[in-house]
C-alpha cells in the first residue's frame, strides 16, 4: 500500500480543518487535509461570522475578501419578528449593513473596541475562501473525496488508512500528529472512545428538537413581504414557528422550522416542506428547493477530552451547540487558531511538546462557557410562548402583539449584540499564562470589558494615524512597549532569538493603550492573547517569560512550570 508522510494530518474540511490548514500553511508546516465530501459546503450552514473571527481573518489577510461576500454591501442585517411574514410585524432590531459596519468600526469603543465588526455571511462562502487560501500554501495538500477507514497511533506517529470515495484505492498517510475536525459524528473521536458531556435536553417549542433546514430560492418573497428587508425573519403563529435567513440578499434563503410532535420527519418531502414554508410566510409563492436536511437543536455538549496522545480534536468533534448566538463555527475557528501556532512551535522545535497540553486546558473551558451561553439564548427564545390571541383581530390581538414585540425585541438585543460572548473568552488558569493578581473582568455575553490582564484577548485601540493596533502586531510573537523600555526590549529580542522565536517589538505612544493594558511592557501570543505583562517593581527575566509562554522551563531548566507566574511580584 502506498504511504505518504507529513507533519500534520487534518481529518475534516469544514471551518476548523480549513482554518487549521491556513494556520499551519502560513508557518510552513507540512499538512494534508482530507474530507470525504467532494467540495466545500453547498448549503449556507452557519450564517454569522463574529467579530473575533473576523479579526483572525484580518490577521491572515483576507477579512476584506470575506466581508465582500454574502449579501450586497448595503443590505441591512436587521432581525425582525412576525406572526407571519406577510401579516403582522411584531418587533425589529436594526443592525448595520457591511458598508455601514466598515464606516462605524473606528467610531465605536467600550464593548465594541474591536478591529472588525461581525459579518453576516453563509459558511459556504467562508469555506470557499479558506479553501482557496489554504490551497495556495505550498506546504498544504487538500484531498477532498477521501475518507479515513483506519487509524493506528504509536509513540512517535499516527498512521491513517485513506480510501478514495470515488474509485476505492487505499493509501496510508503517516503523520507526527492527527487532528480530528470531522464534525459531530467524528470518526476520530469515536476511534479514541471520547464521549460528550453536557445537556441535550430538547424540550422546547423552538430550537429544541428535530429541525428542518431548507436552502431555497424565492426572489418573489421580497415582493410579497410588505416590510423592510431583514437579514433574519422570525415567525410566531399557531401553525409554524420558523426563521428565514437571507443568504445573498437577492432571493436565496435558509429556512429553519422545528418538526412538531405530530409531524413525522420521515414523511417530510418537498411538498410537505413547502407547506411548512407557506405557513410561515402566510401565502403561497414560487419556491425552488436547493437542498433539504434535518438537524437536532437543543444540545450543549462538550467532549470529555480534546486529546489522546498525538491525536487532537476540534470544532464540532468536541462541542455541539444550539446555534442561538451564532457561536458554533466561530468557536471552531478559535480551536484551530489556538492549536495551529502551538503545533507549529513544537514541530519547529521552538517549544517542548508540553505546550500542546495547554490546548485542552484553554479550549475546553471556553467550549463549556460558549455552549452554556448559547443554551441560555435558546431557552429565552424557545421557551417563550406568545398568547393565543397573537393573530386575533381587535384589542386582545393588538395587546398580545405588543407584549410579544417587547419581549422579542429585548431578546434580540441580547442575542445579537454579544461583544462579551465573542471577545471576552479568557484562558485564566492556563499553564502557559503568567497570571497576575488583578481580578478578571466580568464575563457576560452582552458586555465586553477590555483588560490587559494575561489570559484574554489583547485590548484593541485605533492609533492616531488611523491604523489598528492589531495590524502592528507580528504574525508570531509581539512585545508591546508602552513606555521607555528600550533596554528590556533589547533583552527580550536577544532571548527570543536564542530560543528560536520570531518576536516583533513595537513601541506605541498612546495613552488609551497604556491605560487599557495597565502596563508598559506586554507579551502577546501569536493568537493575540496576552501571555504576560510587566508588573511595576517586579524583576523581569525575558528568558523565563518566553519559556513560560511556550510551556518550557525556567531557572535554567531546574523547575518545571506548573502554571504559575515565573516573575517575582511584590
Amino acid at each position: 500500500m502506498h504511504q505518504k508522510t507529513t507533519q500534520v494530518l487534518i481529518v475534516g474540511g469544514g471551518p476548523c480543518g480549513l482554518m487549521l490548514a491556513n494556520e499551519l500553511g502560513r508557518r510552513g508546516v507540512n499538512a494534508i487535509l482530507i474530507d470525504q465530501k467532494a467540495s466545500t459546503a453547498f448549503s449556507p450552514q452557519a450564517n454569522a461570522t463574529q467579530a473575533r473571527t473576523m479579526e483572525h481573518f484580518r490577521r491572515l489577510g483576507f477579512a476584506d475578501e470575506i466581508r465582500a461576500m454574502g449579501m450586497p454591501e448595503d443590505y441591512p442585517t436587521d432581525i425582525a419578528y412576525f406572526t407571519r411574514l406577510t401579516t403582522h410585524e411584531l418587533g425589529r432590531v436594526s443592525l448595520p449593513s457591511a458598508r455601514d459596519a466598515q464606516r462605524l468600526i473606528k467610531t465605536m469603543g467600550g464593548s465594541w473596541s474591536a478591529a472588525e465588526l461581525p459579518h453576516r455571511v453563509g459558511q459556504k462562502f467562508v469555506e470557499a475562501v479558506l479553501y482557496r487560501h489554504a490551497k495556495a500554501c505550498p506546504s498544504v495538500e487538500l484531498a477532498f473525496s477521501s475518507r479515513v477507514v483506519a487509524i493506528e497511533q504509536s509513540a512517535d506517529s499516527v498512521t491513517a488508512e485513506i480510501e478514495d470515495v470515488d474509485s476505492g484505492p487505499r493509501r496510508q498517510i503517516r503523520a507526527e500528529y492527527l487532528i480530528g475536525a470531522d464534525g459531530a459524528r467524528s470518526l476520530v473521536r469515536r476511534h479514541l472512545g471520547i464521549e460528550y458531556s453536557g445537556n441535550s435536553d430538547t424540550n422546547r417549542d423552538f430550537m429544541g428538537g428535530r429541525m428542518l433546514a431548507l436552502y431555497l430560492r424565492s426572489p418573489e418573497f421580497y415582493k410579497v413581504c410588505p416590510y423592510a428587508r431583514s437579514w433574519m425573519y422570525c415567525t410566531f403563529n399557531a401553525e409554524r414557528r420558523a426563521l428565514l435567513i437571507a443568504v445573498d440578499g437577492k432571493g436565496e434563503f435558509v429556512f429553519h422550522t422545528q418538526v412538531r410532535p405530530d409531524e413525522d420527519p420521515n414523511s417530510v418531502d418537498d411538498t410537505k416542506a413547502l407547506d411548512m414554508f407557506r405557513q410561515a410566510v402566510g401565502t403561497t409563492i414560487p419556491v425552488e428547493i436547493l437542498s433539504r436536511d434535518f438537524w437536532l437543536a437543543g444540545r450543549a455538549l462538550v467532549a470529555d477530552s480534546f486529546r489522546s496522545g498525538r491525536m487532537f480534536l476540534g470544532g464540532d468533534a468536541v462541542h455541539l451547540f444550539t446555534p442561538t448566538g451564532g457561536m458554533g463555527y466561530n468557536t471552531a475557528i478559535e480551536d484551530a487558531v489556538n492549536l495551529g501556532w502551538k503545533l507549529a512551535a513544537v514541530l519547529k522545535r521552538q517549544a517542548p511538546e508540553a505546550l500542546l497540553d495547554s490546548y485542552e486546558a484553554e479550549r475546553r473551558p471556553v467550549a463549556v462557557r460558549n455552549t452554556g451561553f448559547a443554551r441560555a439564548f435558546a431557552d429565552s427564545i424557545g421557551l417563550y410562548r406568545p398568547s393565543p390571541a397573537l393573530e386575533a383581530e381587535g384589542k386582545a390581538g393588538e395587546t398580545s402583539r405588543r407584549r410579544a414585540g417587547e419581549y422579542l425585541t429585548n431578546h434580540a438585543r441580547a442575542e445579537f449584540n454579544i461583544p462579551g460572548f465573542t471577545l471576552g473568552a479568557r484562558y485564566d488558569g492556563s499553564p502557559i499564562i503568567a497570571g497576575d493578581r488583578a481580578p478578571s473582568p466580568p464575563d457576560t455575553p452582552t458586555a465586553y470589558v477590555p483588560s490587559g490582564k494575561p489570559g484574554g484577548r489583547a485590548p484593541h485601540v485605533w492609533l492616531p494615524d488611523g491604523r489598528s493596533l492589531f495590524d502592528c502586531f507580528g504574525f508570531e510573537w509581539t512585545l508591546l512597549c508602552l513606555g521607555d523600555r528600550a533596554r528590556q526590549a533589547g533583552e527580550f529580542s536577544a532571548a527570543a532569538a536564542k530560543a528560536g522565536l520570531d518576536l516583533k517589538v513595537i513601541t506605541v505612544d498612546d495613552e488609551e493603550a497604556r491605560d487599557l493594558y495597565e502596563s508598559d511592557l506586554v507579551l502577546i501570543r501569536p493568537d493575540q492573547i496576552v501571555a504576560w505583562r510587566h508588573i511595576a517593581n517586579s524583576v523581569v527575566d525575558p528568558a523565563n517569560v518566553l519559556a513560560h509562554a511556550v510551556g518550557g522551563t525556567v531557572n535554567d531548566g531546574q523547575d518545571e512550570l506548573k502554571g504559575r507566574n515565573p516573575l517575582r511580584s511584590p
